[in-house]
C-alpha cells in the first residue's frame, strides 16, 4: 500500500506527466495516477511518448495509474449522446503499453441535480451496455477500468449494475474509491467502503465534510487530517484486501450544494435512510465551529493554483504518517 498523488490536484501547474512524476519524486510521493491529461490528443499517444513515462516510473520504483476511461455513452454537458468507444479502447491500449493495470473512468456528474436528461435508471443501463462492449478489449490487454465513485451513482447503484452487467470483483471492471465525493452521494464514507469493499481496485483519497445550512447542506473537500472523514478506518478496511490498494491524494477546492429539503431531490436518493441521513448530519455539528475557516479556506476555487502545491505537499507528509500509523502501530 503506497502513497502517491493524482495528477489533477496539480493541474494549475499546467505539468507535463513527464514533470508531474518528477514532481512525485522531489517531494516523496511513490506513484502518480493520472486521472486524465487535459488537451490530450484525440488518437492514441505514441509509443515513444508512452515508453519515456515507463522508463522514469521504473528507474524512480514508482506506480503508474492511467486515465481517460468514460463509462457513460452520454455527453452530460449537452445532454446527447457520443461515441466513446474508440477513445476507451485507445487509453485501454495506452495503459496495456505502459504496463498499468488500473484505469479510472469517469464520465460527467451532477446529473440527478437537473430534470433534464436521462433519469439514473437509464444512465445505468447504458453503462452496463458500455462495459459489456468493452470486457472483450480488458481480458485481452489485462487492464482494469475503475469506475470513480464521482456524481453519477451511489455506492449501492454502482454494485447492483457491475452484479447486473455480469461482473465480479477481481475481473475486468472494479471501482476508484473517492473518499470525499460519497459525501456529495449523501453517503457516509465507512459505510460506503464497505458496501464496495471487495470492488476498489484503486483510490482518490481525500478529506472533506459537510456543512449545515438554511437550504440544506453543501459538502466540502478539505487537506488530509483537516476535514471529517474517518480515513484512517478507510486505510485499515483497504488493507485488508487481498490485492494492494495505492492511496493517490487528490484535493482541490470548491463546495457542493445538497438541497436535502426537497423532495424532488430526496427522491433521486432512493437507497438513503434515516440512519445514513443522521450520520451526515452529526458531520455539521462537528463542522459548525469552523464554518467560517471552512467557506474562506476550502469553498474558494479561485484560491486553489496558489495553494495546490503547498496543500499536495503537505497531503503526502499527512497520508504517509496516517498509513503507517494504521499498518504499523
Amino acid at each position: 500500500m503506497r502513497v502517491g498523488i493524482d495528477n489533477y490536484g496539480l493541474l494549475p501547474l499546467r505539468l507535463t506527466p513527464l514533470e508531474t512524476l518528477e514532481w512525485a519524486v522531489r517531494n516523496g510521493a511513490e506513484g502518480v495516477a493520472f486521472s486524465g491529461i487535459e488537451d490530450r490528443p484525440l488518437n492514441k499517444y505514441s509509443s515513444a511518448f508512452l515508453r519515456e513515462i515507463t522508463k522514469y516510473a521504473s528507474e524512480h520504483q514508482l506506480y503508474l495509474e492511467w486515465g481517460g476511461g468514460q463509462h457513460l455513452s452520454w455527453d452530460i454537458s449537452r445532454n446527447m449522446k457520443m461515441d466513446i468507444s474508440q477513445m476507451n479502447r485507445y487509453v485501454a491500449e495506452e495503459a496495456a503499453e505502459l504496463n498499468v493495470q488500473v484505469v479510472r473512468s469517469c464520465s460527467g456528474g451532477l446529473m440527478r441535480w437537473h430534470s433534464d436528461g436521462p433519469d439514473t435508471l437509464e444512465y445505468l443501463a447504458n453503462m452496463g451496455k458500455v462495459l459489456k462492449q468493452l470486457k472483450p478489449v480488458l481480458k485481452d490487454l489485462n487492464v482494469v477500468w475503475a469506475i470513480e465513485t464521482h456524481f453519477e451513482f451511489t455506492s449501492f447503484e454502482l454494485v447492483r449494475a457491475l452484479e447486473a452487467a455480469g461482473f465480479y470483483p477481481g475481473e475486468e471492471v472494479g471501482i476508484c474509491l473517492d473518499t470525499m465525493n460519497l459525501l456529495t452521494m449523501l453517503e457516509d464514507p465507512v459505510w460506503a467502503v464497505n458496501r464496495m469493499l471487495p470492488w476498489i481496485v484503486s483510490s482518490h483519497i481525500k478529506d472533506g465534510g459537510v456543512l449545515k445550512y438554511e437550504d440544506g447542506l453543501r459538502s466540502f473537500p478539505a487537506p488530509i487530517n483537516e476535514g471529517w472523514i474517518n480515513l484512517s478506518e478507510i486505510i485499515r478496511l483497504l488493507s485488508l484486501q487481498e490485492q494492494s490498494i495505492n492511496l493517490s491524494i487528490e484535493d482541490h477546492n470548491g463546495s457542493f450544494d445538497l438541497p436535502i429539503h426537497k423532495e424532488l431531490f430526496l427522491k433521486e436518493f432512493p437507497d438513503l435512510t434515516k440512519d445514513e441521513m443522521d450520520r451526515l448530519l452529526e458531520v455539521t455539528v462537528l463542522t459548525d465551529p469552523f464554518k467560517k475557516k471552512i467557506e474562506n479556506e476550502y469553498f474558494n476555487r479561485t484560491i486553489w493554483p496558489g495553494v495546490c502545491e503547498t496543500r499536495m505537499q503537505k497531503n503526502i507528509i499527512e497520508l504517509k504518517a496516517l498509513k503507517n500509523k494504521i499498518l504499523y502501530a
